[in-house]
């Protein structure tokens, strides 16, 4: 008898790259995990099967639908009234516990930043780990080798713009069960042409099948499945061509996938599928069934130590128990790891980071992928800047024959008030001389314009260091995800660059305590992500772009504002100002490109998130517009937004840049 597979749905946001560390009882029962579900819930009291099945009836309804922008935040849970029944006040009490577990913003940090290849978080690392973990299914039930054939669908944003994103490409590795931390991004090409070639494919690495990438994928361009605008389907079938089982996966953003239901033949349900567990007796399967289910859910509750909800939620929580926002988070994370694993999982988040800029900045690559022969800015950028700051070629600067040559540079403020005057009086004399002048203009006038220009023309090259190595710093990264390369979603690959570059610019120019400043940053962004992915979502294709630069935007600004000293009510309210200027952010990736114009776009989200954190520490907190606000508008005007300007490349600069 089939299961009510609808009931059964989880809107938990799922990581393949916890696969080694889920506990073995777990292993014949679940078909989707999260990371935030590694130690079992404790202290928890001890139930009948019925009243468990009580509870998890009460924790589903409490539950968010699987799209994270389908409900705005709900209102708090309202206090029971007390009772003269000491069961009752504790039903309630348990209830009301377990209300306010389901629904609170709280996300493992490394999971909302994750490691992976570019060039797409939604696009590229989602699809591949949704591929694994339907293989991973396919062993722990003891079908894989019994397939003969697969089949892949993909639908709506994954069809239109995923060839340009490499969602074909990531999507086959991850059938062949590669993770986004750990595939080897340069054999990636190779391996998908031989299985052009040869027109196989070898499922999980071990267990070659028939798939002929040309006839079994097929790219959905005008068809979504109803759950997510990036749905997929795998399909795997035996050697008579029956159907053996098929999945449907739906990546929300940010890497994270979910799943709607997943089925063998014949409806039964793969998650809870269990037949050496489950009792002849209709009764008796029904409730060792139910057991289950009770049994499986209360281990995904993410057990937060310091549970929010809202912007709101976490400024009086931090107010009250006297903590920055990043101790907020790492306590929340020492839930579910060591506070050596804690710490030690955050200086590999950064290095990752630091190292996409350092391979961007000296990249000896001179284009892009793609039919759009976009030029790598980042190296020259970089080398530009190192000679304009310090007069001549550092060390660790590039060398390239197409490389500006070097210029002497000023070597004091004698020579550079001369060369200046030098340039000044050599423009003003063009410009006096010019015919324009000479034939429209009256003496008085001309004499007007040089008394008020002369001393303001513009300077060889203007000094906005700021500026300059935040962008490069910017653009490094999302060059490299453009091409491929091993970024961290933060939260996204199409705005891994804005977050990296502010803070390699803090921790370059400003920072006395580096090691300290790593840690508040990435978890006091981390927390501003969470409300994004709860309240709204970090997904362009619901959102557009507001949703990718945008909330990364708001994440560096807080981050920027607590390194800088800010309390946890600035740090609001520079999330909310950089989010607030983001309002309506299309995504309209030329070519279905990560390039145009996402790679700029990553550079002014980095200016203008120190300029909103800038402009929370001026003042004391107190503001007109809250972030819980923002996040809300932001999540109505997403819904609002044409589809086409939603990681679509219908609409926008995708149509009118021509791509010859």
């Amino acid at each position: 008898m089939s299961l009510n597979i609808r009931l059964l749905t989880r809107s938990a946001a799922v990581s393949a790259r916890t696969l080694s560390v889920r506990p073995l009882h777990t292993l014949k029962t679940s078909s989707v995990w999260t990371r935030s579900c590694w130690t079992e819930l404790s202290s928890r009291k001890e139930h009948t099967a019925s009243h468990r099945q009580h509870i998890l009836s009460q924790q589903l309804s409490a539950r968010r639908s699987l799209s994270t922008t389908a409900a705005a935040p709900q209102a708090e849970p309202q206090k029971s009234e007390k009772t003269s029944s000491n069961s009752d006040g504790e039903a309630a009490s348990d209830s009301s516990a377990a209300k306010e577990s389901t629904n609170h913003a709280v996300v493992s940090t490394f999971d909302l930043f994750s490691i992976g290849v570019g060039p797409s978080s939604s696009h590229t690392v989602g699809p591949m780990r949704a591929g694994k973990i339907f293989v991973q299914d396919l062993v722990e039930h003891e079908v894989l080798t019994k397939v003969a054939s697969i089949k892949v669908d993909l639908y709506g944003s994954l069809a239109l713009t995923g060839i340009g994103h490499g969602t074909p490409n990531a999507t086959l590795m991850g059938l062949e069960g590669e993770l986004p931390e750990t595939v080897p991004t340069e054999t990636i090409i190779t391996r998908v042409q031989a299985m052009h070639d040869t027109n196989t494919i070898s499922l999980n690495g071990v267990h070659r099948v028939r798939f002929n990438p040309d006839k079994d994928m097929t790219l959905h361009y005008y068809e979504s499945l109803p759950q997510h605008p990036n749905g997929m389907r795998f399909t795997v079938f035996d050697s008579n061509g029956d159907m053996l089982a098929t999945n449907e996966y739906f990546s929300i953003g940010g890497g994270f996938v979910v799943n709607e239901k997943t089925q063998l033949a014949h409806g039964e349900n793969v998650f809870y599928r269990d037949n050496k567990r489950v009792a002849d007796s209709p009764a008796a399967g029904s409730d060792a069934e139910s057991a289950r289910m009770a049994e499986r859910t209360q281990q995904d509750l993410v057990t937060a130590a310091l549970p929010f909800r809202t912007g709101k939620d976490l400024v009086d929580l931090c107010q009250r128990e006297g903590l920055s926002i990043a101790e907020v988070v790492f306590l929340n994370e020492l839930q579910w790891r060591s506070r050596e694993e804690v710490i030690d999982s955050a200086f590999r988040i950064w290095g990752v980071m630091d190292d996409s800029i350092r391979r961007g900045c000296l990249s000896t690559e001179r284009k892009l992928p793609g039919r759009l022969n976009v030029h790598r800015r980042a190296p020259n950028l970089y080398q530009n800047l190192m000679r304009g700051i310090y007069g001549s070629s550092e060390k660790g600067s590039l060398s390239s024959p197409q490389a500006p040559a070097l210029s002497d540079g000023p070597s004091s403020a004698e020579n550079t008030l001369s060369t200046a005057a030098t340039a000044a009086s050599e423009q003003e004399s063009v410009f006096s001389a010019s015919s324009l002048l000479k034939t429209s203009l009256t003496s008085a006038q001309r004499s007007e314009l040089s008394g008020v220009f002369k001393h303001r023309q513009r300077a060889r090259r203007p000094v906005l260091p700021q500026l300059d190595y935040l962008s490069v710093y910017a653009i490094a990264v999302n060059e490299e995800n453009a091409a491929g390369g091993r970024v961290v979603t933060a939260p996204t690959n199409g705005a891994a660059g804005v977050i990296p570059a502010v803070l390699k610019y803090h921790l370059e120019f400003l920072s006395e305590d580096p090691s300290r400043d790593i840690l508040e940053f990435l978890f006091t962004s981390a927390a501003i992500g969470m409300l994004y992915k709860r309240g709204a979502s970090i997904s362009a294709a619901e959102m557009g772009c507001q949703g990718e630069v945008g909330v990364a935007c708001s994440m560096s600004a807080a981050a920027f504002a607590a390194v800088m000293g800010g309390t946890p009510a600035q740090v609001e309210n520079a999330a909310e100002i950089g989010m607030e200027h983001n309002l309506g952010l299309t995504c309209d990736p030329v070519d279905g490109l990560v390039q145009i114009p996402c790679i700029e776009r990553n550079a002014l989200g980095a200016v203008k998130a120190v300029t909103a954190a800038q402009l929370a520490l001026q003042g004391d907190g107190s503001h007109r517009v809250s972030l819980d606000q923002v996040i809300e508008t932001m999540r109505q005007t997403g819904q609002d937004m044409m589809s086409k300007y939603k990681e679509t490349s219908q609409g926008g600069l995708a149509v009118n840049v021509p791509v010859c």
